[in-house]
């Protein structure tokens, strides 16, 4: 590789390979230390063809969600299955994941910005920026970015477009995958909002149990489906539709009443 080889976006690949080292090592310990990371489904990502990958997943924190999925991504790639241990893997990361954020996020002080050279595909919101609702047009600059970047190798998107739960699915993911037909990998993750302050830059709470789950690839008939019939797949497989709300409130009224149990005693 040479040193100023470039990827479609114009970022120099060794420069980018030296900060997703850095900033892999300086994040480490906070899903193999402060905190235990549970990993279920690794294998896939051995599987998985060098581009035109396409992972959903829901969102519990602005970074430390991405930043958790390179560690995965980079250690399976490796041959660690369902593990993290030893950050070595880092040593020759997979540079062509990307991630899709807001442009304003990215552009929120030095750090963001250094996160963005590391992955980010920027957007422009249509629903929201700086706190407010805004309704503007999709742009297409947008989207073909992330066809290049679908071009290039593997992308990761938040459907939802927020850390709240239990959100309504963007349309604009199910415009991409119709367009650009990728392979759709479905990833859930819990703890990191227990673990991680909204940026998910701060530790809240040391001691928790977080989890990253891969599933199988979605199946998508890509010139049949609907926009509302991809969604709805892609809202099940994230387990974000209102019934997966049903079963949490489910199990949160058990717990409470074995607690209740338990002080009674």
């Amino acid at each position: 590789m040479g040193i100023l080889k470039r990827n479609p976006f114009g970022h120099i690949l060794f420069l980018k390979k030296m900060l997703i080292r850095y900033l892999g090592i300086m994040s480490h310990r906070r899903y193999r230390g402060f905190n235990q990371l549970h990993i279920e489904g690794s294998e896939i990502i051995k599987n998985l063809p060098d581009q035109k990958v396409l992972f959903v997943s829901n969102h519990q924190t602005y970074y430390a969600d991405v930043v958790a999925m390179f560690h995965v991504f980079n250690a399976s790639l490796s041959g660690r299955l369902d593990s993290i241990k030893n950050v070595g893997y880092l040593w020759n990361p997979k540079l062509n994941i990307y991630y899709v954020a807001a442009k304003e996020t990215m552009s929120d002080g030095l750090l963001p910005k250094i996160l963005a050279y590391a992955g980010s595909v920027s957007i422009e919101r249509t629903w929201r920026e700086s706190g407010k609702d805004v309704n503007r047009q999709v742009k297409f600059s947008d989207i073909s970015n992330i066809g290049k970047a679908l071009d290039d190798g593997w992308v990761i998107t938040f459907p939802q477009g927020t850390t709240k739960p239990f959100r309504p699915m963007r349309k604009g993911t199910a415009f991409i995958i119709k367009k650009y037909k990728p392979i759709v990998v479905p990833i859930v993750i819990d703890g990191f909002r227990r673990s991680f302050d909204k940026k998910g830059l701060m530790i809240k709470k040391k001691g928790i149990l977080q989890s990253m789950v891969i599933k199988d690839p979605l199946d998508i008939d890509y010139e049949n489906d609907s926009i509302e019939s991809i969604l709805e797949k892609i809202e099940h497989s994230i387990e974000q539709h209102p019934s997966f709300l049903k079963v949490l409130s489910s199990k949160e009224i058990e717990e409470q009443e074995a607690l209740n149990k338990k002080r009674e005693w």
